[in-house]
């Protein structure tokens, strides 16, 4: 498939990368296929981009990697609509927020997808064990270079 994009252009993306969310993510309900892009193979990120709008597009990550004990509480319709049997079919993804210099994990947001038909449902869960902003790691400090001013010599 041959997907424009915004931060990377037009590229060929192999459709058994597509995901159907059937209501849309929360705030993009009319967005309702994406796909994932993994960076590099040795990446623990990915960007979950819309297809139908090539300005959308979520950093991702698999929460186990960073929270291991973590377990989305998914509640049986929620399993049912999406065709699953249990959770343990599913494949997990968090979204990934930059504050400052730290990437932060949305644990009460998961985006949980079925591996079998590829649909997916982004969950909204009240538990407040769960953070929004769970830090997953701080990013380096980056050089700011200062450019010498010339001042004008008083003549």
């Amino acid at each position: 498939m041959l997907l424009n994009t915004t931060r990377f252009g037009e590229i060929e993306v192999d459709e058994t990368r597509s995901i159907k969310f059937q209501k849309g993510l929360p705030g993009f309900s009319d967005c309702r296929e994406f796909v994932l892009i993994q960076p590099s193979q040795d990446s623990h990120f990915f960007w979950l981009q819309s297809v139908e709008n090539p300005d959308l597009a979520f950093i991702v990550t698999e929460p186990a990697i960073f929270a291991p004990s973590y377990r989305v509480p998914v509640k049986a319709d929620q399993l049912q609509e999406m065709g699953l049997n249990s959770i343990d079919d599913a494949q997990v993804f968090i979204i990934v927020n930059k504050h400052g210099n730290t990437l932060t994990g949305n644990l009460q947001g998961p985006v949980v997808v079925n591996v079998a038909n590829r649909n997916a449902m982004q969950l909204v869960l009240s538990d407040k064990q769960f953070s929004t902003r769970m830090p997953l790691m701080e990013l380096p400090e980056q050089e700011t270079k200062v450019q010498p001013q010339r001042i004008a010599a008083a003549v």
